[in-house]
């Protein structure tokens, strides 16, 4: 086993290792979430952390780690009375992004559980990391419903399998570790919320702490036992630490004043439910363990705040994660006053009768507010010489005019509620809400041969296969004789995430009538859309002479809202080479991911021009994405008293459909839930 790289050797960080050992003194804090970019030690210092836990007394021979002292009665392994105990050190165990189900939680065998009712049980991660520490590498990569069991088992310290009536729970309490970079999509705020604290990482920029973080890793690589025995010293006073807080932590004071403090925070930053107040209660009184103290101060409640409240004010993924730290500060002075008002006599012991609302705010550990800025008000307003009745919708790019040169980009109307749009047919690419594909998950269709292990068993057709053969079997019993080919998968149908390519016009006939902010806010629309659906999403512009990837297919709709923000517009309208630019996006994810299915989203008036024949280059281009059964749909940004249809034009070249921007809104008359390819036929 190699040598892990010493806790105590990671430079800054600071907020990273303080949430990492709040979790390792009290585990009921719920775990933490480091977020950040590539290359700032998240699963170096999550490694390391291991190294400092204490060890832990287990059952011998028990695969679900029981405490001797205090033995689970429903072990599967069990009962274990007056079993001696041995020691060994906690495990972190690490949850790959491709487990299955079954691999997390553990799997019966079905066979024996049906002809003998034998509950023969594979355990799985969650039973290998009781009493230790699960780390999920790149959580908001994980299938949702794979987030949902282990946040679940988290809450609750056990775990249940159930498999056609057959159950089985065990113990699984854990310090969970979840780490994601946020360019790589986000967590719904539902999950990330139960999450007990979170923390926001990046790469130092001063040259010193950089230099000494290059310094020390190549130390280590060169010999890691010898650069581990150099921070023993360190390592062996944290373990020592965080054992002598441990064994504080059940007499600290949590007294009325800051749980009154706790409270209005909460409140005041408008956290849904009361998980937030009370992970803050525990990370407060785990702050005063560590400082060696038996009573929460202030300073204990404010940094819990930082800790834990930024990641819960996330209402969707354009929010920017952070808190506001002068607000925060003024609703502890009004709790602490307040206390003091009610409670004369307990504020004359308060060493610190303003609550503890200082300016050094006693550490870091939130990230700081982000203004919202205010928005660009629309080119058009104060009236504009580029007016539908100057010009009509269609018309060429004259020389001179405005629509012919760059312009500084616009911000985006309000979003609003979509129609859902949908690929047609039956897919089978991963976990989602928008088009229909067979998944582990759903409504029960049919049953076939399992492929594999088996993991949701069709129960009458197992009946059903095995009936025919009992006599030949020498059924004797009330038993029935099952075999291994008698098994059958159930077969489900749900929904499938897609990959959702927007191809933008940022031409100058966009611009020249005002509508970018409307067409910016359809476009942040479906990407909030994408995001609630678990799509993929990608960015394709086109405007003067060439198209541009401006966003590669990823998880991260708010990477793709940012490009879109600061997008500019101006020039000619290449058509063709934004919809041959999307042509060989989806070509490559195709390859990449072939189970992915695409649908393409056009969002332009339909025009093309420059260069010679552009309309009939559009055409060909168009087809090409037909030819390939790519789901498409136009969003139809043409407005004014004189229509040219050119949308329609190209919708039907695609095979698909169009809508406009009004029929988009999912409160429009204009008709209900489209599936565009059929809808592309019917016109």
């Amino acid at each position: 086993m190699s040598t892990p790289y010493p806790f105590t050797a990671i430079v800054g960080q600071d907020d990273l290792r303080l949430g990492l050992l709040l979790n390792a003194v009290s585990p009921a804090v719920g775990g933490v979430l480091v977020r950040g970019e590539k290359g700032t030690a998240k699963s170096t210092a999550v490694r390391a952390l291991a190294a400092l836990m204490p060890e832990v007394s287990v059952v011998p021979g028990c695969r679900f780690s029981c405490d001797p002292g205090s033995p689970d009665p429903a072990c599967p392994d069990g009962p274990h009375a007056d079993a001696a105990g041995v020691s060994r050190a906690a495990r972190t165990v690490e949850l790959p992004v491709g487990a299955s189900e079954d691999r997390l939680v553990g799997a019966l065998d079905i066979e024996r559980a049906l002809s003998e009712g034998v509950k023969a049980f594979e355990p799985g991660l969650l039973a290998d990391a009781h009493r230790g520490i699960l780390y999920v590498d790149e959580v908001n990569l994980l299938h949702d419903h794979l987030v949902d069991l282990l946040l679940d088992a988290a809450a609750m310290g056990a775990s249940y399998v159930e498999r056609e009536g057959v159950s089985v729970r065990h113990a699984a309490r854990f310090l969970l570790v979840g780490t994601m970079n946020p360019e790589e999509g986000e967590l719904r705020p539902q999950l990330l919320d139960r999450f007990g604290l979170t923390v926001e990482v990046a790469a130092s920029r001063d040259t010193d702490e950089r230099v000494e973080v290059v310094r020390r890793r190549l130390a280590y690589d060169d010999d890691p036992e010898g650069f581990a025995a150099r921070w023993a010293a360190e390592e062996s006073a944290l373990r020592e630490r965080i054992a002598t807080a441990r064994a504080l932590l059940p007499q600290v004071l949590l007294g009325d004043g800051v749980l009154r403090q706790i409270a209005a925070t909460c409140a005041a930053f408008e956290v849904d439910g009361m998980r937030a107040d009370i992970v803050m209660a525990r990370t407060a009184t785990a702050l005063a363990a560590w400082a060696g103290r038996e009573e929460v101060t202030a300073d204990d409640v404010r940094q819990a705040a930082l800790l834990a409240l930024p990641h819960r004010r996330r209402r969707n993924p354009f929010d920017a994660p952070g808190l506001d730290e002068d607000k925060l500060d003024q609703t502890l002075d009004e709790a602490a006053g307040d206390q003091g008002r009610n409670d004369e006599g307990r504020n004359d012991d308060d060493p610190d009768p303003d609550g503890g609302g200082n300016d050094d705010g006693g550490g870091s550990g939130g990230v700081p507010p982000q203004a919202d800025g205010d928005r660009t008000p629309s080119q058009g307003e104060g009236g504009s010489d580029d007016t539908p009745s100057q010009a009509p919708e269609g018309a060429p790019d004259a020389p001179g005019r405005s629509a012919g040169a760059e312009q500084q980009p616009v911000a985006s109307a309000e979003p609003f509620r979509t129609k859902m749009l949908s690929v047609p047919g039956l897919g089978e690419g991963a976990a989602g809400r928008r088009s229909r594909a067979r998944t582990e998950h759903g409504r029960t269709t049919g049953a076939r041969r399992p492929q594999g292990s088996l993991t949701k068993l069709h129960l009458a057709a197992t009946v059903q296969a095995a009936a025919p053969h009992q006599r030949a079997r020498g059924r004797s019993g009330r038993g029935l004789v099952v075999r291994r080919d008698d098994l059958r998968q159930a077969t489900r149908e749900g929904r499938e995430g897609n990959l959702v390519l927007f191809v933008v016009d940022a031409s100058g006939s966009m611009a020249a009538r005002q509508r970018m902010s409307a067409v910016k806010g359809a476009v942040l629309s479906l990407l909030l859309d994408a995001y609630q659906r678990r799509d993929k999403v990608g960015l394709v512009t086109f405007r003067g002479k060439d198209a541009e990837v401006a966003l590669p297919p990823t998880s991260s709709v708010d990477a793709a809202a940012s490009r879109l923000e600061s997008l500019p517009t101006g020039g000619r309208t290449p058509l063709a080479a934004g919809l041959l630019k999307a042509h060989d996006v989806l070509r490559v994810e195709r390859l990449r991911d072939p189970s992915r299915r695409p649908l393409l989203v056009v969002v332009t008036d339909g025009r093309a021009t420059g260069g010679p024949e552009p309309v009939a280059l559009a055409g060909r281009a168009a087809r090409l994405h037909r030819a390939e059964g790519t789901a498409s749909v136009v969003v139809d940004c043409e407005s004014g008293y004189v229509r040219l249809g050119l949308a329609g034009e190209l919708a039907r070249e695609l095979g698909g459909t169009a809508v406009t921007l009004d029929e988009l809104r999912a409160d429009s008359i204009a008709g209900l839930v489209k599936d565009v390819t059929a809808a592309g036929r019917a016109a």
